[in-house]
């Protein structure tokens, strides 16, 4: 009997390493429909896995990753609001453009440390991403 306990748990393990989830990534708080989203999708090794754009509609917009394994995932993105491919600065490299991260760190002089905004995905999972608009 112990056995087969110990039989369907490996099995049960297998399974779950080769099970494929969904990633729902929200990007909320953009201050207008203006040009799109651009966006990373990064390993644990914050290695590039799929990048993208995506329309705005709403002050928002939408993007979901499949055929995931269990994880961890980190995000990152702009609102390219004038569609050029990259964050536009002004002095000083601070951003004139939205930007923003998984977990939705605090941001400071930089961008955050990685550990801050990696996640965790072991089930099909929904996030949300607040747009940052440094007005200096």
């Amino acid at each position: 009997m112990k056995r087969a306990i110990i039989f369907i748990l490996l099995f049960i393990n297998v399974l779950s390493s080769y099970s494929q989830y969904t990633l729902t990534v929200e990007f909320t708080a953009l201050r207008n429909n203006n040009g799109n989203v651009l966006y990373e999708l990064f390993d644990a090794k914050q290695k590039s896995l799929k990048v993208g754009t995506i329309d705005i509609a709403n002050n928002k917009a939408v993007v979901v990753f499949e055929n995931l394994k269990t994880a961890k995932y980190g995000v990152n993105f702009i609102h390219d609001e004038n569609k050029n491919k990259k964050l536009d600065t002004k002095m000083l490299m601070i951003p004139k453009e939205g930007f923003g991260y998984s977990n939705n760190p605090t941001v400071k002089f930089g961008p955050p440390a990685y550990e801050k905004w990696i996640f965790e995905v072991k089930e099909n999972t929904k996030i949300t991403c607040k747009t940052t608009y440094l007005n200096y």
